[in-house]
C-alpha cells in the first residue's frame, strides 16, 4: 500500500476514535455540561446587521493589532474571499482580477512593504504556508475552508504573535479561525445568482449542542463564467467541524475537502493593453488563430492581424495563447485540544494533514505536437504531503503569564513539467497527467521539507495591569532538500539550510487612562529559503550555496488607540529592515558568460504610517476611514548583465498611499454599505521606470432582513454590486515577475480587474 495511503487510514482512524470517544463521554455523562461555544452562544454573529464588526483597537496589545469578523465578511458578495474583507484596514493591499478575490493566480497581498511570499498565514493555527501560487508548502485560504464559516480574521501589519506556525512571516501575519458550531440545531442555506452566469450555493447543518458535542458539515458549490473570454471557474468544498467541551478542556476537529478548476485570464502589459484593450484574453475555442500564430513564429506564414495593433518589436508570440487553466484538489484535516490542567495553567495541542494535487496547463506555441499540430499542452503538475504538529503551555505566576511551544512540520513536495500531445481544438478544462501519459518532460523534482520552530514568551502585568511588557524569543531551523529525478539543466539537487536560535521578540503598552493607551514592539525575523535556490542550474547552486543567507527583517512599531462611546481610532507608526534579499541575477556584464545565480542583492527600508478611525455619529452608522503611508525602497545596487541602478527606487508593487472609507447604516430590517478604496500609483520596475496608474475603486451592499417565514426561522435577501462605477484599472501586478527595465511597458506581466458585477442573495434558516 502507498505511504500516502497508510497515512490516510490512519487519520481515518483517528477520526473514528475522536467521535467514538465523544459520543461514549456523551451518552455516560461522566462530564459537567460545558457552556456553549463563544460564538455558538453569541446569536448575534448571523446577523448581517451588527454594527461593532470591524476593530481597530486591541486593547493591552504590544503591537499592531486589527481584526475583521463573520458580520464583515458577510456584507460582500457570498464566496469572497476573507482577504478582500481586511482589505479596508490599514496598511493592507489586496488585489484580484475577480470579484470575489477567490482566482488564485491573480490574488496578492502586500503588508507594510511585503509581499506575500514573506508574511506568514494560518487557520486555526494550522500552517497554511505563504500562499502563493503554486506553494509546496500550504494552500490558499478559500481552498482551506468556505468564507461563511470563518468567525474572525486577526491582522498583524509588523509581527505576529511570537508562536505562529510560520517561517516566511518577515512583514506580519494573517490568522483565520473557523466559526464554531451552533449550539441550537438547524440548517441554513444561501443561495446567489448574479452577473456572467454566476451561482453559488452553501449549504450547512448543525446538530446542535448534545452533553457538550456539538458538529457542523456545510457544501459549498461555486460556478461562474469567466467576465472576458471563453471559460468558466468552478469550485466544490466541503467543511465538517466537531467539537466536544467539559469542564476541563474542549477537543476540535476540522476538516476540509476542496476542488477547484479555473480557467486563466491572459496576462497583459501596458502596452497590449493600450493596443488590444481591457478584454484582450486567451484565444479558446478559436484553435485556428492559436494555429496561425504557432506557425508565424515557426516561420510558416504571418500572424492574425489584430496583433498589428501591437508597437513593432512587440513579441507576438506571447502577446496571448490558445488556453491556460489550473486544476487544484484539496484535503486539509485538524485535531487540537485545550485542556485545563490547573485553574493558572492551560495545554494547547494540535496536529494536522494537508493533502495536494494539481495541476497548472498552458497551450504552449513553443513545442508542436506533431507536423500539422504545432501546439502541445504543457503542464506543471504538483503533488504535496505535509503534517505536522504545533503545541503550548500556557501558565500564570503571579504577574507573569508565561508561554513555551513548539511547531514541527514535515512536508514531501513533487513538482514535474510535463508535455502531452494536443490532436486539434478542445475546449474543456481536465486533468491531462491522469489521463495520458506525456510524451516530453523537462524535470522532476522532490522535495523535503523539515520546519522545527520552539518559543518562549513572559508576559508581566505591572501598575495594576496599566503596563504590560511582553518578551521572548523564538529558535526556528527549517531545511530544504531537492532531488532531481529527472536529470534538468535548469533545476538544481542538493540540501540547504536557514536558521536562527534567537529571533527575539519585546513589547510595551501603557495605559494612560480608561480610553487611551500607547504601545511600541521590536521583533527579528527569519525566512526560510523554500524552494528558490533550487530554481537555477546545478552550477549555480553550488557556487551560491556556501555565500547564501536567508532573508531577515527587524521591525520596530510605535502606536497609539482611543477609544470612546462613539469612536476608536488607533495610529501606528514602524520601520522595517529587510536584508539578505534574494534575487536570480546574472552577476556580469551581457558580453561576458556566466549563467544566472541567486544572490544577495541587498536590503530594503520600509517607513510608515497607519491611521484608522471608526466612528459613530448616530445610532444606526458606521464609518470607517484609513489612511496609509508606506515608502519602501531598496537600499543597494546589485549586478545583474550591468549593474542595476535600484539604490533609493521604490519597491515594486507596493503602493505609497492608501486611503479608505467605509459606510454602513442599519436600522430595523434594513443594512446597507458602501465602501471606496484609493490605490496609489504602483511601480512594475526595480528601477522605476514603469508603473501602473492609482485609481479608485467603490463597492456596495443592501440586506433586507424579511425575519420568519412559515418553517423558516430568519429568511434576508441580499444585494451586491462589484466596482460600482464600473472602473476600468490594473489590479494584480507581477503575475510573471518585475524586470528591472520596461519603459515601453512591454512586460505581460499585469491583470485587469473586474468590471462592474451585480449579484443577488437569498438566506434561509431552518
Amino acid at each position: 500500500m502507498p505511504k500516502h495511503s497508510l497515512r490516510r487510514t490512519a487519520l481515518a482512524l483517528a477520526i473514528l476514535g475522536f467521535f467514538h470517544s465523544g459520543l461514549l463521554l456523551a451518552e455516560d455523562g461522566a462530564a459537567a455540561a460545558p457552556t456553549a461555544p463563544a460564538d455558538a452562544a453569541d446569536a448575534s454573529k448571523d446577523n448581517p446587521k451588527t454594527m461593532e464588526a470591524v476593530s481597530v483597537v486591541a486593547s493591552g496589545e504590544t503591537r499592531q493589532v486589527q481584526k475583521v469578523t463573520a458580520q464583515d465578511i458577510q456584507t460582500l458578495a457570498p464566496g469572497s474571499s476573507p482577504l478582500k474583507a481586511i482589505d479596508k484596514l490599514p496598511g493592507v493591499s489586496f488585489q484580484s482580477a475577480d470579484p470575489w478575490g477567490a482566482y488564485e493566480w491573480s490574488t496578492q497581498i502586500f503588508l507594510h512593504g511585503f509581499d506575500q511570499s514573506r508574511l506568514g498565514f494560518t487557520l486555526d493555527g494550522i500552517p497554511l504556508g505563504n500562499m502563493s501560487y503554486g506553494t509546496t508548502t500550504g494552500l490558499q485560504v478559500t481552498r482551506a475552508i468556505s468564507s461563511d464559516n470563518i468567525s474572525t480574521v486577526e491582522l498583524a501589519q509588523g509581527a505576529g504573535a511570537l508562536g505562529t506556525a510560520s517561517n516566511t512571516n518577515l512583514g506580519g501575519t494573517i490568522q483565520f479561525y473557523s466559526a464554531d458550531p451552533d449550539a441550537v440545531a438547524g440548517a441554513r442555506i444561501n443561495q446567489v445568482l448574479g452577473s456572467d452566469s454566476t451561482h453559488r450555493t452553501f449549504v450547512r447543518l448543525d446538530s446542535g449542542d448534545y452533553h457538550g458535542f456539538s458538529m457542523y458539515v456545510s457544501y459549498d458549490h461555486a460556478d461562474t463564467d469567466k467576465w472576458k473570454g471563453y471559460g468558466d471557474q468552478k469550485s466544490d468544498q466541503i467543511n465538517l467541524k466537531a467539537v466536544y467541551q467539559w469542564s476541563g478542556g474542549s477537543i476540535s476537529l476540522f476538516h476540509d475537502d476542496s476542488r477547484r478548476k479555473e480557467y486563466d485570464y491572459m496576462d497583459l502589459s501596458l502596452a497590449s493593453q493600450k493596443a488590444l484593450g481591457w478584454n484582450w484574453d486567451y484565444l479558446q475555442p478559436n484553435w485556428g488563430e492559436a494555429v496561425q500564430i504557432a506557425n508565424a513564429y515557426n516561420g510558416n506564414g504571418s500572424y492574425p492581424a489584430v496583433l498589428s495593433k501591437l508597437p513593432a518589436g512587440y513579441d507576438l508570440v506571447d502577446s496571448t495563447y490558445y488556453a491556460g487553466g489550473g486544476i487544484r484538489r484539496d484535503s486539509l484535516t485538524g485535531l487540537s485540544g485545550t485542556f485545563n490542567l490547573s485553574e493558572h495553567a492551560t495545554l494547547n495541542l494540535g496536529t494536522y494533514y494537508h493533502d495536494n494535487r494539481g495541476e497548472g496547463q498552458w497551450a504552449t506555441p513553443y513545442v508542436p505536437s506533431s507536423a500539422s499540430v504545432p501546439l502541445a499542452m504543457r503542464t506543471t503538475d504538483y503533488g504535496l504531503d505535509r503534517y505536522g504538529a504545533t503545541g503550548s503551555l500556557q501558565f500564570s505566576l503571579g504577574n507573569n503569564d508565561v508561554e513555551v511551544g513548539f511547531w514541527g512540520e514535515n512536508a514531501k513536495t513533487n513538482q514535474e513539467r510535463n508535455y502531452f500531445y494536443l490532436t486539434g481544438a478542445y475546449d474543456y478544462l481536465s486533468n491531462f497527467y491522469e489521463a495520458q501519459a506525456p510524451f516530453a518532460r523537462d524535470f522532476l523534482q522532490h522535495y523535503v521539507t523539515q520546519t522545527r520552530m520552539a518559543y518562549a514568551a513572559d508576559t508581566i502585568h505591572l501598575l495594576d495591569d496599566r503596563l504590560t511588557v511582553n518578551f521572548g524569543a523564538k529558535a526556528l531551523g527549517v531545511t530544504n532538500t531537492a532531488d532531481s529525478w529527472v536529470p534538468s539543466a535548469a533545476l538544481a539537487a542538493g540540501r540547504i539550510r536557514a536558521s536562527d536560535g534567537f529571533l527575539p521578540q519585546a513589547g510595551v503598552n501603557y495605559k494612560i487612562d480608561a480610553h487611551q493607551e500607547v504601545y511600541a514592539s521590536y521583533s527579528k525575523n527569519l525566512s526560510a529559503y523554500g524552494f528558490l535556490p533550487f530554481s537555477q542550474s546545478q552550477a549555480a547552486f553550488d557556487a551560491s550555496k556556501g555565500s547564501l543567507k536567508p532573508e531577515q527583517s527587524q521591525t520596530l512599531e510605535l502606536g497609539y488607540r482611543v477609544h470612546g462611546d462613539s469612536f476608536e481610532a488607533s495610529a501606528d507608526a514602524y520601520i522595517t529592515r529587510f536584508t539578505n534579499r534574494l534575487l536570480a541575477v546574472s552577476p556580469c556584464s551581457a558580453v561576458q558568460t556566466c549563467s544566472a545565480i541567486l544572490n544577495n542583492v541587498g536590503s530594503v527600508k520600509s517607513t510608515g504610517v497607519d491611521l484608522a478611525v471608526i466612528w459613530r455619529p448616530v445610532e444606526h452608522v458606521r464609518w470607517l476611514n484609513t489612511l496609509s503611508y508606506d515608502n519602501s525602497k531598496y537600499q543597494d545596487d546589485y549586478l545583474n548583465n550591468g549593474v542595476v541602478a535600484t539604490d533609493g527606487k521604490y519597491v515594486v508593487g507596493i503602493p505609497t498611499w492608501m486611503f479608505t472609507s467605509d459606510l454602513s447604516y442599519s436600522q430595523g430590517p434594513w443594512s446597507a454599505s458602501i465602501d471606496g478604496k484609493y490605490t496609489g500609483r504602483r511601480y512594475i520596475t526595480y528601477i522605476n521606470d514603469s508603473q501602473v496608474p492609482s485609481y479608485w475603486l467603490f463597492e456596495a451592499g443592501v440586506n433586507y432582513d424579511v425575519g420568519e417565514v412559515s418553517l423558516l426561522k430568519d429568511v434576508s435577501l441580499g444585494l451586491n454590486v462589484t466596482n460600482l462605477f464600473n472602473k476600468r484599472y490594473f489590479a494584480t501586478t507581477g503575475t510573471n515577475g518585475y524586470v528591472a527595465s520596461d519603459p515601453m511597458g512591454w512586460n505581460q506581466t499585469l491583470m485587469a480587474g473586474a468590471p462592474r458585477q451585480v449579484f443577488f442573495n437569498i438566506n434561509a434558516k431552518f
